[in-house]
C-alpha cells in the first residue's frame, strides 16, 4: 500500500470540522509472542461542526471491519491509509477493527527477539504519523484527546503505557492477561505508547512521584548499576522544570523504558522510551553519562513542551525539539553535576549544525511544511542544535528573568492545547517588554550562519543572504599573554546591529569573540589572534573559552580558512594540559575527527600518532583514563602505544578496550579471526555481534566490507543506536578510498529503498554517508540524487548537507 501523506490544508480542514472527545483502543499483542501479528479495535468518539459533511480517518493497517454510528462502512473505499467517513452526524462513534504483520521493520512498532535468551520485546514509537499503522485515528497533532488503552498480552509480559495500569487481570484465554489503563490527559496521537515484553522493572518513590525503570532481562545488571544515577537525574529534572516552568509534571507516575533497536528516544507522555544502548555495557565515561543525562532531560522537557503544549502543525516542529534540546542543557548546567555542559555542547555538538547551516542543505528553523512527509526532513541539526542555540541567544537578548516568566505564562495559558510560534514569542515579548517580531523573522525565518570578525574596535558581521545581519547579544573576552599563560582582562557585553558595531574594548593581546557562546555565528579571528588561540588553547582559564577555540577550529575548516593539520595539532597540544572531564572526551573526539577525516592522507598518520601521544599522557589521569585509552586504541601507532594498551587491557574487568584494539589492528591489516571469535564468545552483551562487525568494517578487504554492507542494507541486522554511527565511521576508512570507491555509489542506490521508521532511517543515512572517501564523481552523483523524488526528502536534505562538508573537506586538504 502506498500511503498518502496528510497535507497541512487537509489537517486544517479536518481540525475545523472535528473535535475528538476520546479514543478507546483495545490492543491484542498475543500474536507477537511467537509471530508477527498485532491487532487493534479503535473506538473514536467525536463531534462534527457541520453534520452531513464527510472526512476520513487514518488507518494504514489491514481493516477487517469498520462501523460509523452503528452502520458498516464500505472497506473497498479505503485507500492510501485512509478510510472515508461519509455523512457525519453531529455526534459520532467510529469503531475500526484492524491488524498488521508489519512489526519487524520499526515503522511505528518493532518486535525484537533477544539473541541471548530468545525473549521477545515490543515497542511502539508513533512520531510523526505512525499511529495510523497500528490503529485508526485522526493522526495529526492538533486533534488532541484522552486515550484509554486495554491491552491483551502474553501472561509473562509486562505492559507499559502513558500511565500505570488501573487493573491487570487474567484473560479468558489461557496464558494471557488483560491490562486496563485509565484515560490519559488530552494528548496528540503521536505521544501515546504501548510497550510490552518480559521487562525487568525497578520502582522508587520520591518527591511525590512514582518512578519506574524497565529493561530487557539480559541487561538487568547494567540497569541496576546505573539506576541510582538515573533516579537522581529524574528527580533533579522534575524539580527543576516544575519550578522553572511554573507547573509540576501533572501525574505521579513517570516511567522510562529501555528497549532494543530504537535509534534514539521518544517522549511519550509519562512513559519515555530509549534505545537500550543507553545502558552502557561497560561502566560509562563522563561524556557517555552526560549524553545519557541529556537524553533523560530532553525527553522530560518534552512533557511540557510537546506533550502538555503541542505545536498546531509540523511547521513549528522546532517548538518541540529545539526547546527540549535547549532546556536539557540548561537543566544539566544548573541542576546536575554536569555544570560545564554548555562547554561540552559547544565543543562536540554545535559542529553538525554549522555544517548544515553553512551549506546548501540549510533551511530556516521555521519553514513551510506542506505535508507530514515534509516534516521528517526537518528532524536535523538545524532544528535541534541551531534551534536551541537561538533560544540560548534569546535568553541572553531579553534576560533570564523575562525568559522564564514568558515560559510560565505560555504554559499557564496553553496547557493541553496547541499553539503556533506567535504564541510563544508573544509571551516572551510581553515578559520582556520588547517587540520581538523583527528578531523572530531574522532568527527563525532565515537560513544560514552569520560570520563575525573583529577589526580593531569594530565588530563586523557578514550575512549569509542579501539581508542585514541578525541582531546578536554577545560577549567579547579580552586576554593578556604573560609568558606561557593567558590572563583574562575583562569581558565586554554588546549588542550587535547591522554590518558593523563599535565596541569599547580594553587593551589586550587577544580578543575572543562570542565568549560564553551566547549566539549562533561563525567567528573569523584575525591572523594574530588565531595564532595565539591555537598556541594557547590549553591556557584559557575558562572551560567555555577553551571549547570556543575548538569550535572555531571546526568553523574555520568549513570556511576553508584553516589547514586541517594545524587544527589537529593545536587540539593535540591542548589535550596535554586538559583535565576537565567535560572537555577531555569532546576534545579527543574532535581531534580524532580532524586528524582522521579532514587531514590529507599523507599527513593523517602522523597527526593521529600525535593525538595518541596526547591520549597516552591523559591515560595517567584516573579521571580521564577511560576516554584517553579509547582514543589511544583508535589511533595507536607506536610500540609504546601498544604496550600501554596491552597492559590496560590485561587489567580491565571487561572487553571494551580489547574490542577497540582489535578494530585498530584490523584497520592496520592485522586482524586475528581466532582472537575475535574468542572475544565474541566471552562477551555477554546481547549486541556483541555489532562489535565483531566493527572489526570487519575496519578491515581493508572486500569480503569484510561486503559482509558489513549486507548487515546494513540487506539483512537489516545492525541495531539502531550510537554504535551504528561508529560502525559507519569505521567502515569508511580514508586510507581505504580505492577499495571503498564502488560502495560510495552503492550508498546512493540504497537510499530510495531504506526500511524502518523515522529514527532508524535517519541513523543509517548519516552513518553510511562516505565521509572523507567520496570523490568528485560521487559528489556529482550525490548532487543528482538530491533531485530524485524517489529518495525521501529527509535523505535528500542530508545528502546536500553532508556533500557540502565533503566538498569543503576536499578544499581544506589543499591548504598548506
Amino acid at each position: 500500500m502506498t500511503l498518502l501523506s496528510l497535507t497541512q490544508i487537509e489537517a486544517a480542514e479536518r481540525s475545523r470540522l472535528l473535535e475528538v472527545q476520546r479514543y478507546d483502543i483495545e490492543v491484542d499483542m498475543t500474536g507477537l509472542l511467537e509471530g508477527d501479528l498485532f491487532a487493534s479495535v479503535s473506538t473514536i468518539t467525536f463531534s462534527c461542526s457541520e453534520p452531513g459533511t464527510s472526512t476520513f480517518v487514518d488507518c494504514a493497517a489491514d481493516i477487517s471491519r469498520a462501523t460509523l454510528n452503528g452502520t458498516d462502512l464500505d472497506l473497498g473505499t479505503a485507500a492510501g491509509g485512509r478510510l472515508p467517513l461519509p455523512g457525519l452526524a453531529a455526534d459520532n462513534v467510529l469503531v475500526v477493527e484492524a491488524s498488521t504483520t508489519n512489526t519487524g521493520s520499526g515503522e511505528g512498532i518493532l518486535r525484537t527477539v533477544d539473541p541471548t535468551d530468545g525473549l521477545v520485546y515490543v515497542w511502539t514509537s508513533l512520531e510523526t504519523d505512525e499511529a495510523r499503522r497500528l490503529w485508526a485515528c485522526f493522526d495529526q497533532p492538533d486533534l488532541k484527546a484522552p486515550h484509554k488503552f486495554t491491552v491483551l498480552a502474553p501472561a509473562s509480559w509486562t505492559v507499559t503505557s502513558n500511565s500505570g495500569p488501573d487493573l491487570v487481570e487474567d484473560a479468558k484465554r489461557a496464558d494471557a492477561r488483560v491490562w486496563h489503563f485509565g484515560d490519559t490527559p488530552r494528548l496528540s496521537t503521536y505521544v501515546v505508547v504501548v510497550n510490552a515484553g518480559p521487562f525487568h522493572e525497578i520502582r522508587q518513590q520520591h518527591d511525590g512521584y512514582d518512578l519506574g525503570f524497565f529493561c530487557r532481562q539480559s541487561l538487568v545488571a547494567h540497569l541496576e548499576r546505573d539506576v541510582e544515577e538515573l533516579v537522581t537525574l529524574t528527580r533533579q529534572g522534575l524539580a527543576f522544570f516544575g519550578d522553572k516552568f511554573g507547573i509540576a509534571f501533572p501525574q505521579s507516575r513517570y516511567d522510562q523504558v529501555f528497549v532494543p533497536n530504537l535509534g534514539g528516544a521518544m517522549e511519550n507522555w509519562g512513559c519515555v522510551t530509549y534505545g537500550d544502548s543507553q545502558l552502557f555495557r561497560t561502566p560509562p565515561s563522563h561524556n557517555q553519562r552526560a549524553v545519557r543525562a541529556e537524553f533523560v532531560l530532553h525527553e522530560m522537557a518534552h512533557m511540557w513542551f510537546g506533550d502538555l503544549v503541542t505545536m498546531q502543525w509540523w511547521d513549528d516542529l522546532w517548538l518541540n525539539e529545539a526547546f527540549a534540546s535547549w532546556a536539557s542543557n540548561w537543566a544539566m548546567s544548573q541542576a546536575t553535576e554536569f555544570s560545564d555542559q554548555w562547554a561540552s555542547f559547544l565543543a562536540l555538538y554545535k559542529r553538525p549544525a554549522y555544517e548544515m547551516d553553512m551549506g546548501p542543505g540549510r533551511h530556516p528553523i521555521r519553514g513551510a511544511v506542506a505535508d507530514v512527509n515534509g516534516a521528517m526532513a526537518n528532524f536535523d541539526s538545524i532544528t535541534y542544535v541551531k534551534g536551541q542555540s537561538v533560544l540560548h541567544q534569546l535568553m541572553a537578548y531579553i534576560g533570564e528573568d523575562a525568559f522564564v516568566e514568558g515560559l510560565r505564562a505560555y504554559f499557564r495559558k496553553h496547557a493541553f492545547a496547541n499553539t503556533v510560534l506567535d504564541d510563544l514569542m508573544g509571551a516572551y515579548g510581553e515578559a520582556a517588554g520588547r517587540d520581538l517580531s523583527s528578531w523572530t523573522a531574522s532568527w527563525l525565518d532565515r537560513a544560514g550562519t552569520d560570520v563575525l570578525a573583529l577589526d580593531g574596535s569594530t565588530v563586523r558581521a557578514e550575512s549569509p543572504d542579501d539581508q542585514a545581519p541578525r541582531p546578536h547579544r554577545i560577549n567579547i573576552a579580552t586576554y593578556a599573554v604573560a609568558g606561557d599563560e593567558l590572563r583574562q582582562v575583562a569581558v565586554t557585553s554588546t549588542e550587535l546591529t547591522g554590518e558593523s558595531t563599535e565596541v569599547d574594548l580594553p587593551t589586550g593581546d587577544l580578543h575572543l569573540l562570542n565568549a560564553e557562546d551566547l549566539t549562533f555565528a561563525a567567528v573569523r579571528p584575525d591572523a594574530e589572534s588565531l595564532r595565539l588561540m591555537l598556541d594557547h588553547l590549553g591556557d584559557f582559564p575558562e572551560p567555555l573559552s577553551r571549547a570556543l577555540v575548538v569550535g572555531t577550529i571546526t568553523q574555520l575548516l568549513l570556511l576553508g580558512e584553516l589547514a586541517p593539520g594545524a587544527g589537529a595539532a593545536a587540539i593535540a597540544r591542548g589535550l596535554h594540559s586538559e583535565h576537565n572531564p567535560a572537555l577531555v572526551e569532546p576534545f579527543l573526539s574532535v581531534g580524532h575527527h580532524v586528524a582522521d577525516r579532514w587531514a590529507r592522507p599523507d599527513e593523517s598518520p602522523a597527526l593521529r600518532s600525535a593525538l595518541a601521544d596526547a591520549a597516552l599522557v591523559l591515560s595517567q589521569d584516573p579521571v580521564n583514563r577511560q576516554p584517553a585509552l579509547r582514543t589511544l586504541a583508535a589511533n595507536a601507532t607506536t610500540d609504546q602505544h601498544w604496550a600501554a594498551l596491552d597492559a590496560a587491557a590485561a587489567e580491565s574487568a571487561d572487553s571494551d578496550l580489547a574490542w577497540r584494539m582489535m578494530i585498530r589492528r584490523s584497520e592496520l591489516g592485522q586482524r586475528d579471526d581466532d582472537a575475535v571469535a574468542r572475544l565474541l564468545e566471552q562477551d555477554a552483551d546481547p549486541d556483541a555481534g555489532i562489535k565483531r562487525l566493527k572489526v570487519l568494517a575496519a578491515s581493508p578487504d572486500e569480503e569484510s566490507k561486503e559482509a558489513v554492507w549486507r548487515a546494513f542494507f540487506v539483512d537489516y541486522a545492525v541495531p539502531a543506536s550510537r554504535d551504528t554511527l561508529e560502525l559507519g565511521a569505521i567502515f569508511w576508512r580514508p586510507a581505504q578510498a580505492e577499495l571503498l570507491a564502488p560502495y560510495t555509489h552503492r550508498y546512493l542506490a540504497e537510499l530510495p529503498d531504506l526500511k524502518g521508521g523515522m529514527l532508524n532511517q535517519g541513523v543509517v543515512i548519516r552513518a553510511m554517508y562516505p565521509h572523507a572517501v567520496g570523490d568528485e564523481s560521487f559528489l556529482a552523483a550525490a548532487l543528482a540524487a538530491t533531485e530524485d523524488e524517489s529518495v525521501s526528502l529527509y535523505a535528500r536534505n542530508q545528502l546536500r548537507a553532508q556533500s557540502f562538508v565533503l566538498g569543503r573537506l576536499h578544499q581544506a586538504r589543499t591548504i598548506r
